[in-house]
């Protein structure tokens, strides 16, 4: 791909911005991030055309892993040269306001670069899950709620303390040794200073899914209810005085029952076991060409509100965008934005998408 411009300052200055825009992206974007993205793409039409000429560079560049000083003592001069042209499909282009007989699927990508997330409005504690999916605390820690979950907060001057009412939470620490954050779920504390965890509640159990760092999990010492004296007014499963902490590593999943005398479970868990149960938190979604009924099913796997595709014409019909799995007003704009494609919300929880009549 050709230069998007003749060189001078201002292009050797979108040209860094876009670099440095592709990198923050192979990291992940905060939302407040792909706000930005999304604005500065919007600024400039040359902003997207950088973008994806640096893609492709280093699309180029990622062949050179397939080279290994055992195949020969110097690396293949034609390992990066492209395939010939009658093998290889048109190259991709970035069309930007071109009239051609895919101009649906040319304004869904534009509409990518349009669309700009709503922020959320400040909600007290409680945190329902329902209506803030992430939410940034004082100290710079973020937590992110699933459907149903709720979170209160009680800072002091020696310790950051966040209380699981119900529910699911992913919380990541901002290190402050001086100031332990500690997440308390029915008498269960999860201790940490700097890393990243997701707590469990339900009403047998407290999980600890650690992915980042260590924590401790302390609970209160278990006195089996039939140890009691006969006299004794009965009581719960856990009271007392704490018992030592559990120290649980990244990669491993703590539960701690809250109906036995059972001791906390420490088990090991795959990444991949990992991705699966953290799949409910919101991510960046990136389709490249992606058919709408693949994105259409993505949303719809992460959120309680589904879209419906009542013309199946549309399945096929490729988009280019990248979006946050849990911006459902934002995938509907983007959808209502594109020519001849029309939604009907028919209500709390279904938007149906059609050919516009």
């Amino acid at each position: 791909m050709k230069r998007p411009e003749p060189d001078s300052p201002e292009a050797r200055h979108r040209a860094a911005a876009a670099a440095e825009w592709l990198v923050r992206r192979d990291r992940g974007l905060t939302p407040a991030e792909q706000d930005a993205f999304l604005d500065w793409l919007a600024a400039d039409p040359r902003h997207g055309e950088w973008l994806a000429l640096h893609r492709g560079t280093v699309a180029d560049f990622t062949a050179l892993a397939t080279w290994r000083p055992e195949h020969s003592a110097e690396p293949n001069p034609d390992l990066l040269a492209r395939p010939p042209a009658r093998s290889a499909p048109p190259p991709r282009k970035i069309h930007w306001l071109v009239p051609t007989t895919l101009a649906a699927a040319a304004a869904i990508t534009l509409a990518a670069v349009w669309w700009r997330a709503t922020p959320a409005a400040p909600t007290p504690a409680p945190v329902a899950g329902v209506d803030l999916k992430r939410r940034i605390l004082e100290d710079g820690s973020s937590v992110e709620l699933n459907h149903g979950a709720a979170v209160t907060t009680a800072f002091t001057a020696t310790e950051r303390r966040a209380i699981l009412v119900s529910g699911e939470a992913y919380f990541t620490v901002a290190k402050n040794p001086s100031r332990p954050f500690i997440v308390n779920a029915r008498g269960v504390d999860v201790r940490a200073v700097g890393t990243a965890f997701s707590v469990r509640l339900d009403a047998a159990a407290v999980e600890v899914l650690v992915t980042e760092g260590r924590v401790a999990v302390s609970e209160v010492e278990r006195v089996a209810p039939n140890a009691l004296a006969p006299d004794t007014e009965p009581k719960p499963a856990r009271w007392g005085q704490r018992a030592p902490p559990s120290e649980v590593a990244a990669g491993h999943r703590a539960t701690v029952s809250l109906t036995t005398t059972a001791p906390p479970q420490i088990v090991p868990v795959s990444p991949q076991a990992i991705a699966q149960q953290l799949s409910w938190q919101p991510q960046l979604l990136d389709f490249s060409s992606a058919p709408l009924s693949a994105a259409v099913a993505e949303f719809n796997r992460r959120n309680r509100v589904q879209f419906l595709l009542a013309d199946e014409s549309l399945a096929a019909l490729p988009i280019i965008a990248s979006i946050r799995s849990d911006n459902i007003e934002g995938f509907a704009n983007f959808l209502s934005a594109a020519p001849g494609i029309e939604i009907e919300r028919r209500s709390a929880t279904e938007i149906v998408v059609r050919r516009r009549r």
